[in-house]
């Protein structure tokens, strides 16, 4: 138990919990969604038991997700997600929730709660598996932590996380650079630029606390910049369609 004692362990644990609440707002829209046909007597079971579909599902594909992270090249394609998800929270799309299928069968409704979630988790897995694996020994464990903290705020505190962030919009653009740090440390981590014994070809990066800091703020201040750059060059487009 001498690592609930390490600062590493927590600082991953609370950027796994804030990954979750930022990504995982359209998760309880569509949970919402898919239910709204049910009886009122059969709601919350389809809510709860489609939740805990979702959450299995979830720690699945991140166990296999960070297993994949020790792989060439998979740092460096995760890393670059992980840029673009950041970007897309502060520049977002207008995107809508019309397509989620809703029915009166609870069956239909969970099953349509875990296959919407495993469509729409690629972001959160790859993001979480790039929190956890600072804290390596103890990945899945602060994976399953960060899910059951944040899956309730998720599913019963949406509406007011929701209206926190349109409240305090510095929330959205410290969230997407947050994945902007995870994505910088991530990428020099990969072992094709890690490993001096293996890919000669690659540059080789010393594996030390200089660069993995430098490479996460320099991620954080990427994903900050092209966002806004999108999200202005947006706005002028708007204005000058309504002008």
């Amino acid at each position: 138990m001498e690592f609930l004692t390490s600062p590493e362990f927590w600082v991953a644990l609370g950027q796994i919990i804030i990954i979750d609440i930022l990504l995982g707002g359209d998760n309880a829209v569509v949970i919402a969604l898919a239910c709204r046909k049910l009886p009122p007597a059969q709601r919350s079971q389809g809510i709860i038991w489609g939740t805990v579909g979702a959450i299995l599902l979830r720690v699945v594909l991140i166990f296999f997700a960070m297993t994949l992270l020790n792989l060439p090249f998979l740092k460096l394609a995760g890393a670059l997600l992980l840029v673009w998800i950041g970007v897309k929270l502060i520049a977002p799309d207008e995107e809508g929730h019309g397509e989620v299928a809703s029915s009166d069968r609870l069956l239909a409704a969970i099953k349509t709660i875990i296959v919407a979630d495993l469509v729409m988790s690629v972001d959160n897995v790859i993001a979480i598996a790039g929190a956890a694996q600072n804290a390596a020994e103890h990945a899945l464990l602060l994976v399953v932590l960060g899910l059951l903290i944040s899956i309730p705020i998720i599913v019963w505190g949406s509406q007011l996380v929701i209206r926190l962030m349109e409240r305090f919009p510095a929330i959205i653009t410290g969230g997407g650079m947050l994945l902007g740090w995870i994505a910088g440390g991530m990428l020099v981590t990969d072992p094709v630029l890690a490993n001096p014994d293996r890919w000669q070809w690659m540059l080789k990066l010393p594996q030390d606390d200089m660069l993995q800091y430098g490479a996460s703020v320099a991620g954080a201040l990427a994903v900050l910049v092209i966002g806004k750059l999108i999200a202005a060059q947006r706005g002028k487009e708007a204005a000058a369609q309504h002008g």
